[in-house]
Formats: structure tokens, sequence, C-alpha cells
């Protein structure tokens, strides 16, 4: 397998396309299509250019992130920097806490740091964002997760219970490495969870109010290599042609998550995420198909094009016919969420306005928050609103 190495620089494109969640029939229109300023390194082995992206960017004391789990793995690729290691901060955690981020933001201060690592997934990726946010610290992500946070110019935060989102271009990363190699430790349920996740934020892209050609094309694509991966990958954890469908699917994903704005799906799990305290990938896993439900005759091209990249007839019940093959949680209540708080995420879910193709209804929400809290099948939002 071949090294690509990919640079990324602002640009803009207006040309005529059709409306979002249209068919062929729909009204031609203009489009902003703005990419994202980051470098990426994507392969099998690319972690042993690390040293390489580090001299690149001028860091001398490195700080490599980790999660309290992937501490050793944080420790063995710390070791390969030699001298431009400055230490290790093994706190990152979920939702980015803003504590968390204030106790890391000690050790840069002691140590002398002056560039950040993070090895990891969506918690470790967000603890680096939070710091170079604040820093302006140079910021390399090792993403061993196909959560897709590494791609967009978005920090979530949690704060005394409550989670709020930051966008800004100083949020991406400077360079992202991806390393096929490194997921293959990646247990299969995990893998399965964090690949349903990166497909959330295709689904989202195809129906998004400021979609476009680019992203709908690299949403479908996303779509496609990650549902012919991650089957490969629960069978067979070492299958090196899923592990890089699937890492190259969550790339495309993550990079459409970035481009463009997110609907119902991504403010519900924000709000269950954030108030509940529920793991972060296997929420979005159980909620996308109600969400997707919820959307699908407010844009049907949309839905069809889900339902193409998943060689299925009906989108919703395609991606929870998909959790449930992968095996996967398909109940909220099954991963921590109290039926005490449905009604309360039902009320933050309208709190604030948001684009979404179907107006947003309190009491199908409601609903629709129920049925995922049961783990029932998605039913169209003609029958959940009743």
């Amino acid at each position: 397998m071949t090294t690509a190495d990919v640079d990324a620089a602002p640009a803009r494109a207006i040309v005529s396309d059709i409306a979002p969640g249209g068919g062929p029939e729909a009204t031609p229109r203009s489009f902003s299509y703005c990419s994202q300023q980051y470098r990426v390194l994507f392969g099998s082995g690319t972690i042993a250019r690390l040293g390489e992206e580090v001299e690149r960017l001028g860091i001398r004391r490195a700080l490599v992130l980790t999660t309290p789990q992937q501490r050793d793995d944080g420790r063995r690729l710390g070791a390969t920097l030699g001298e431009r290691l400055a230490g290790q901060f093994a706190g990152a955690r979920m939702h980015t806490p803003v504590e968390v981020t204030e106790a890391a933001l000690q050790v840069v201060e002691t140590s002398e740091v002056d560039g950040l690592v993070a090895l990891g997934g969506g918690s470790t990726v967000g603890l680096g964002k939070a710091l170079s946010l604040r820093t302006g610290l140079p910021h390399i992500a090792v993403p061993t997760t196909y959560a897709g946070s590494e791609m967009t110019p978005i920090l979530g935060e949690t704060h005394h219970g409550v989670k709020t989102t930051r966008k800004s271009q100083d949020i991406i990363p400077d360079t992202v490495i991806y390393d096929v190699d490194l997921t293959l430790g990646l247990p299969p349920q995990v893998s399965a969870a964090s690949g349903l996740n990166a497909i959330a934020h295709a689904v989202e892209t195809l129906y998004a109010a400021d979609a476009n050609p680019l992203t709908s094309l690299m949403a479908e694509e996303g779509i496609a290599a990650l549902a012919r991966a991650l089957p490969r990958i629960v069978t067979d954890p070492a299958d090196a042609v899923g592990r890089h469908d699937a890492l190259y699917g969550a790339w495309l994903c993550g990079v459409c998550l970035g481009a463009v704005g997110m609907a119902l799906h991504h403010k519900l799990c924000h709000v269950l995420g954030g108030t509940f305290d529920l793991p972060h990938a296997e929420t979005h896993a159980i909620v996308l198909p109600h969400a997707a439900a919820y959307n699908a005759a407010a844009a049907p091209a949309a839905m069809a094009r889900v339902a193409r990249a998943l060689g299925v007839a009906d989108a919703p019940r395609g991606l929870f016919d998909l959790a449930h093959a992968l095996g996967l949680p398909t109940a909220l209540g099954t991963i921590g969420m109290p039926s005490s708080g449905i009604d309360r995420a039902a009320d933050l879910a309208v709190h604030n306005p948001y684009p979404n193709p179907r107006p947003l209804d309190r009491a199908a929400l409601r609903n629709l928050i129920a049925a995922a809290w049961r783990g029932d099948a998605p039913v169209p939002f003609e029958e959940i609103r009743r």
C-alpha cells in the first residue's frame, strides 16, 4: 500500500448545482464550497513520518495526548520523538470536559510545550483542538478510530453537564496522519460504532442546507466504503482491505462534517451525549436511523443516495439493520439514558433553531427519542408523529 500526501489549501468555487434534497428535476442553483487548510498523510506505516512532521512544524517540545486507555500507546509513540518529546498527558475524556482541558493546560505551561500530538479518537483529538485553540500551538492528529473529528473546524466542550460548540478555522489540526496499521487493534465493536458515527456525518451532509456536489460525492462514497468495510472488520479485525476502506471512508465523512452544517441527528446526539454522558459513537449509531426516518420524506434524493450507498431499498431501515448486523446496541436505554430524561431531551432539542429538512415538531421528536430509547425500528415521520 502506498502512502499519499494531500495538502488542502483554502479555495472557493461557484458553479451550478441541484438544490439539496431534490432530484434531477430540481431547480439548478449556485453554491459556495470552501476547503479546509490542513495536511494529510494517508497509508500504511505513515506514523513513521511523525518526526518529519514535528520538525516541519518547528516543534521542539511536543506533548503527546491520549486517553488513559491508550497511555502505553502514547508512551511508545512519544519515544520515537527522542529529544523533541516534552511529556505525555493521558487524561483525555469523552465530550472534552473543560476541567480536563484546564489540567492539560497546566502541563503545557509548566513543561514549556510548543506543539501537540493527539493519538486516539474523538476524545483525544478534541482535547488537542481545545488546547490548540487556547494556546495557538501547532496540532498533529493521529486518529486511531473512525470518528472524523480531526477533519473539522468544530470543537464540542462540556462544562457542568452542558455541551457547547465552537467553530473556527483555528481549531483544525495542522497535520493529520492516517495510518491504517494503527487501526488494526481497534476492537470490532468499537470499530463498528465509530464507523456508524462517521456514516452519520455523511447522511446529514446529503440533506444539509449548504450541501454542494463535492460534499455529496464524498458523502455517498464515504457511506459506501464504510458499509462494505465494517462487516468485514467485525468478522476479521485484521482484514487489511476492510481497515483501509473504513479509514478512507471515515476520512471522507469527516471532511463532509467539517464542510457543511449538520442538522437534527447531530443536534439530538449533542443533547443526549452532553446531558446524560452517553457514549458518543453508540449514541450516534442508535439515533441515526430514527433521525433519517424523520427527514426521509422531506429529503428523498438524499435518502436515495444513502440507500444506494448501503445497497438497500430503504435508507432508515438499512441503517438500522446495519447497526443490528454489526452487533451494536439499538436502544438508548441500554447505554445509560434514563427514561425520565426523554422529555428533557425533547425540550433541549427544540430549544435553539437550526436548519433541518423537516420543521422541528416537539411531540414528534419526543416520540422519536422514546422509540430510540426502547430500541424500536425506525418509522416514518407521519407514524412517529401520532
